[in-house]
């Protein structure tokens, strides 16, 4: 089912009473609880009829409490469970009596990144609920979303412009909204956007996430590595494309302490190395927080991850997560 056929629902008012939204899109999780939030309780009712609990910490006779708690001046309650991946078997099997019994004046809506489906708990919730994934787009996907979502904001984007915007922001929708909200207002009472106003608002993100990544690596920021690996890696990035920027950034890292190293004069550094003026000064600052046995460890790790990647049955993010704290690590023994 997509998000177009949940709202379909809705409108009909034929919204089940045990919802479970997951999947890799956290977009259309988010929007699939927004929608069916705004119908089920109004806002001024919220205080009384709306319920919220998260996955790793709930307790199942709170949530089934809840549940059976009548809605107050109004049709019906929501009782919401997020992230329920975070929870264990027992709390899960905690609720199983209430999916094989559920109180029609109760919407239970769950979500989820991802769900086991041989566990029992959702195995019944198929059987007596409505069970909605959401998959990550595919990049020849995203015209026709952006157009639909543009659409909604009273505005039309030129077939270069929609093209240039497409590759300019990849398939993080959250990503995509927020940029096309900067674009919305730039155009102010426009309602055609052209190549020239993306080429001037829009950000290449995906370009400055990499960027943004290796120099997190260089500066031995860690969490804020993990962070932006995450995120490429969930706007559909190439696993070994991401490896090679890592390894191109300290190669060139390299170079620089090298170069140094032999008194070549600072001038001449960008071009020896293949990097931009404008980032030199901290490539420098950074090339300095590894010695040379540090770097031949870390190309030693740059060499095993890209076997691994390149294996059978390998888990990316596993390996990328690895080695970006294999690199922390390194860092931190000056």
């Amino acid at each position: 089912m997509s998000l177009r056929e949940l709202h379909n629902m809705i409108q009909a008012g034929s919204l089940p009473g045990l919802i479970l939204l997951y999947g890799q899109e956290s977009y259309f999780i988010e929007e699939g609880l927004q929608a069916i939030r705004n119908a089920v309780v109004l806002p001024e009712d919220r205080d009384f009829n709306l319920t919220q609990f998260q996955g790793r910490d709930f307790q199942a006779l709170d949530i089934i409490e809840q549940a059976r708690t009548f809605p107050v001046f109004s049709a019906r309650r929501l009782v919401i469970v997020k992230n329920v991946h975070d929870a264990s078997a027992g709390q899960l099997e905690g609720l199983l009596s209430y999916l094989e019994d559920p109180v029609p004046e109760t919407v239970l809506l769950l979500t989820a990144e991802k769900i086991d489906a041989r566990r029992k708990f959702y195995q019944v919730l198929k059987k007596t609920g409505t069970v909605i994934e959401f998959k990550k787009i595919y990049e020849n996907q995203l015209p026709s979303f952006v157009r639909e979502l543009a659409k909604s904001f009273d505005v039309t984007l030129t077939e270069g412009a929609l093209k240039l915007f497409c590759k300019r922001v990849g398939t993080n929708l959250a990503g995509v909204q927020g940029e096309l909200e900067k674009l919305v207002g730039y155009l102010g009472e426009r309602d055609l956007a052209d190549e020239e106003d993306v080429a001037a608002i829009v950000s290449d993100t995906r370009i400055e996430s990499i960027f943004d990544l290796t120099d997190a690596l260089g500066q031995g920021d860690r969490s804020t590595a993990l962070m932006l690996l995450d995120r490429l890696l969930a706007e559909g990035q190439a696993p070994l494309m991401v490896l090679a920027m890592m390894t191109r950034h300290f190669r060139q890292m390299w170079k620089i302490r090298e170069l140094v190293a032999q008194k070549v004069p600072q001038s001449e550094l960008p071009k020896r190395v293949g990097a931009s003026p404008y980032f030199l000064k901290g490539l420098m600052q950074q090339a300095n927080r590894f010695e040379n046995r540090h770097y031949c460890h870390v190309f030693s790790q740059f060499l095993a991850t890209d076997l691994a990647l390149k294996s059978s049955g390998s888990e990316p993010r596993l390996h990328l997560e690895q080695l970006v704290l294999e690199i922390a690590a390194v860092g931190s023994k000056r």
